[in-house]
């Protein structure tokens, strides 16, 4: 526990990638190796079962530090962590015990099993034996919840950097299934339980955001471009007489999309698409609006394959015949997927993905100007002779997105942040007018600097009008422009819409609180998109 807290507090302290890339590879270096496993798994979001109720810990806690609810409270709301504001309250640990991570680990998985009374006793004893930055480690063990800034492109380059291991085979075997319990560290870097599972995805490959001119990347001739749809981003596996759909978030999404379940009998073995799952009718693309209401169910009523139906726009084949076949030239693996595609006989619910023909980077930025009238959020510009990396890699594929719609707004209230910016009032809920009132239509928190973050922060200190737990409702004189990506209706809105991904695009502070857009402004832009 103690090595595991040491790196967790190095990694916390450094927003260098080389600096935390160098962390990790001396904890593996130095780590046992029982533990390795369980740090990866923390990492990639395997989360084990929560052994105790949140609310039973935050009882005994605030019980044995002899504080009243109130003042927890308000410690919890200026800490902004409550694994953090737990290890702060409590009195001074009486001993100290050392104990290895995977240790820790398989107690808190048996603790599922014992009783509340038992829990706590285990609870209390070990808050009794870990210093503050260990008792915060433990907390979150509990919770599951690391959010510590390692991604999981940094963990995979830094157990290559460690392990001399080829960085796709890592990123290869750390996605599925597999348990920390059961696989040791050099297992898990060589694959070696890889072809256990015929479920098994690969690595996606990702684009950075076009940031020059697409002029300069050179010859027409040299890049293929393909609209960028709004969806999931999707890998369709079939290997030995099964099928697999998997999401990018590395959830297993079979279930949720039984209108592809075709493929289990159309598609040959061996074989591994990857695209995009979209709502689709008549083999256009409809509103991410209409597939979020497929999403994340666990039951699929008629009613819903009726009202948001799904297809599959492919992009790419990644196995073929059960071979690996991600080095392959993007032109070659693209002609095999037509192949692949085009012997199928339900062709209206698997779709390729159309290539955009161009002759010129103007003619390419004019068709991109259409991008929102078959619902794509831009183009995607990809090299013909590039392979399918793990992750990404800058200069072979580029997102060029169309710019995002904007409104102006007004700040009405404003609430703390967490972590680093625990103290500062830096997520906020903005609204819009609807005749005299003002409605709220969005909430955000990022896209101020530093500075700006201070300044709204001084405003609110002094402009608080009213407080309703960690909330403050502010005078409305704030305007922000706000950009986001769609807009559509919602019943669980008050203003009736939604809107998609909403960031602070600058502070106006040239307007004032009258000149802000109306509801009426942002219904008319819903009805021009429909």
């Amino acid at each position: 526990m103690r090595r595991f807290s040491q790196l967790i507090q190095e990694l916390e302290l450094s927003n260098k990638t080389n600096d935390k890339i160098n962390a990790l590879v001396d904890y593996f270096n130095e780590a046992e190796d029982k533990d390795k496993p369980y740090v990866i798994a923390l990492f990639t979001g395997k989360k084990p079962k929560r052994p105790v109720n949140t609310a039973l810990i935050r009882q005994w806690a605030t019980e044995l530090s002899g504080i009243p609810e109130w003042l927890f409270t308000e410690s919890y709301h200026n800490v902004g962590d409550l694994s953090e504001t737990i290890a702060l309250i409590l009195p001074p640990a009486q001993y100290h015990l050392e104990k290895p991570l995977h240790q820790w680990m398989s107690e808190l998985t048996l603790l599922n099993h014992k009783t509340d009374d038992e829990k706590k006793d285990y609870i209390l004893t070990a808050w009794n034996s870990l210093t503050i930055q260990e008792r915060f480690i433990f907390n979150k063990l509990i919770s599951g919840n690391f959010r510590i800034g390692v991604s999981n492109k940094m963990l995979v380059n830094a157990i290559a950097k460690q392990s001399n291991e080829d960085s796709n085979k890592i990123m290869h075997s750390i996605m599925g299934k597999w348990q920390p319990d059961a696989i040791t560290y050099d297992e898990l870097t060589a694959g070696k339980h890889v072809n256990t599972d015929n479920s098994w995805p690969y690595p996606f490959c990702l684009a950075y955001a076009l940031d020059t001119a697409p002029e300069n990347l050179g010859e027409t001739s040299t890049w293929q471009a393909e609209w960028k749809w709004d969806g999931i981003r999707g890998q369709i596996i079939k290997r030995k007489g099964e099928l697999f759909i998997w999401s990018r978030g590395e959830e297993l999404v079979t279930e949720q999309f039984p209108e592809l379940h075709f493929l289990k009998d159309e598609l040959d073995d061996g074989i591994v698409l990857d695209g995009e799952i979209l709502a689709v009718k008549d083999g256009n693309v409809l509103p991410f609006s209409i597939l979020q209401q497929r999403l994340n169910r666990k039951t699929i009523h008629k009613s819903q394959l009726s009202n948001a139906p799904i297809g599959f726009f492919c992009y790419d084949i990644l196995e073929l015949n059960g071979s690996d076949i991600r080095n392959e030239h993007l032109a070659k693996r693209r002609a095999i997927l037509e192949q692949v595609i085009n012997g199928l006989g339900t062709k209206h619910i698997v779709l390729l993905s159309p290539i955009i023909e161009f002759t010129g980077w103007q003619q390419l930025a004019e068709i991109r100007e259409n991008a929102r009238h078959i619902n794509s959020e831009g183009i995607m510009l990809k090299k013909i002779d590039s392979i399918f990396h793990a992750g990404r890699k800058r200069g072979d594929w580029w997102k060029w997105k169309i710019n995002p719609y904007t409104i102006d707004t007004v700040m009405i209230y404003a609430q703390k942040g967490s972590g680093r910016r625990a103290n500062f009032y830096t997520d906020y809920t903005f609204a819009v007018r609807n005749g005299e009132q003002l409605i709220t239509i969005a909430k955000a928190y990022s896209g101020l600097t530093d500075r700006e973050i201070k300044e709204v922060n001084t405003f609110v200190n002094k402009n608080a009008i009213e407080k309703f737990g960690p909330v403050r409702t502010v005078k409305p004189e704030l305007v922000f422009e706000i950009a986001f990506e769609g807009i559509a209706e919602s019943k669980r809105h008050k203003a009736g819409l939604a809107l998609r991904f909403p960031r602070i695009s600058r502070w106006r502070k040239d307007k004032k609180a009258d000149e802000i857009n109306t509801l009426d402004d942002l219904r008319q832009l819903l009805n021009s998109t429909l």
